[in-house]
């Protein structure tokens, strides 16, 4: 019986003070036990934390308890071990990096795309007038995605909005959007309105309640998320493999960061090549001398730093 549990959650709410917020939740979190990854941004909370039901339990009552996020949704997942070894809770100028700052031309707030349960999403996603657009990145969408779905070329999702245009084709069909959780498409499916799209819609809680509640039917590969445990089963209805090995091209559903910390790419990477590269993407990264020790997860702990109180004045 799994005594830990994951949480993943966002929430969009102003937060006065953001900065003193982040310091003062870092400590809360600390208090009760937990783990995990906390960005705090004037606009709201995106966090994965993780830590004992016990913990879990009291952070999100916690949570909810503020009426700033009471109406935050939870993805939980029962976990053999903690999904992170340390608390980090920092403040940015935004809980998901997009460019998108002004809240006069993008406000998830005011207007998004029409919210689909995973019920309905999966009952819209063969329609002929529908299509399904990834606004992920690639290392992400590589190792899984929706079955037909719509990719685009991106390092990151702050290149979503350069995107747009090729885009433009579809704009007198149904767009829906899907990401991991959900957050990315509250700004993405604003943005693609703001541009003139007319029927567009998101999956609410993203391909992880997606997974949950609809059995994850016609997700194909795995699901990227961010914390130790890299990847995770999605579909439990028609399951299958689509990422293949970055070195050698072998089918493999296995995802790593890159053991040298000056690359520290996102791989897909069987194990073979794996062990053969020290957990690297390429033989010139094994020669690094900073080439971290491979244990076979290709997961990394990364160094603690202090909550950046600057970084709003600095982006």
């Amino acid at each position: 019986m799994n005594k830990f549990q994951t949480l993943l959650y966002y929430c969009y709410s102003h937060i006065a003070n953001a900065e003193q917020f982040a310091d003062d939740h870092l400590k809360f979190c600390k208090s009760i036990g937990l783990v995990g990854r906390i960005i705090v941004a004037d606009e709201g909370l995106n966090g994965t934390v993780s830590g004992t039901k016990e913990a879990c339990e009291a952070y999100m009552a916690a949570i909810n308890a503020d009426e700033r996020f009471a109406k935050t949704e939870f993805k939980i997942d029962d976990v053999e071990e903690p999904s992170f070894i340390k608390m980090h809770c920092r403040y940015k100028s935004e809980i998901v990096h997009s460019g998108l700052r002004d809240p006069n031309i993008i406000d998830p707030n005011k207007q998004t795309g029409k919210h689909l349960e995973p019920v309905e999403f999966q009952k819209m996603i063969d329609q002929e007038d529908v299509i399904i657009l990834d606004v992920r990145s690639n290392y992400e969408h590589n190792l899984g995605r929706f079955k037909n779905a719509i990719t685009l070329d991106i390092e990151n999702f702050r290149d979503f909005p350069e995107k747009i245009n090729e885009l433009a084709q579809y704009k007198d069909k149904k767009v829906l959007t899907y990401c991991t959780g959900g957050i990315k498409c509250e700004k993405a499916s604003a943005l693609l309105l703001h541009h003139g799209f007319s029927d567009v819609y998101q999956l609410h809680g993203g391909i992880i309640k997606y997974g949950k509640e609809a059995g994850g039917e016609d997700f194909e590969g795995k699901c990227y998320v961010f914390d130790s445990r890299i990847a995770v089963d999605v579909n439990s209805v028609n399951p299958t493999v689509v990422s293949t090995c970055y070195n050698c091209g072998k089918i493999t559903p296995k995802m790593i960061n890159c053991a040298n910390p000056e690359c520290n790419e996102h791989v897909t990477q069987c194990d073979e090549c794996g062990d053969g590269l020290q957990g690297c993407c390429s033989v010139p990264c094994t020669t690094n001398p900073r080439k971290r020790k491979y244990d076979g997860t290709g997961y990394y702990v990364k160094v603690p730093q202090p909550v950046n109180v600057s970084a709003k004045q600095l982006s």
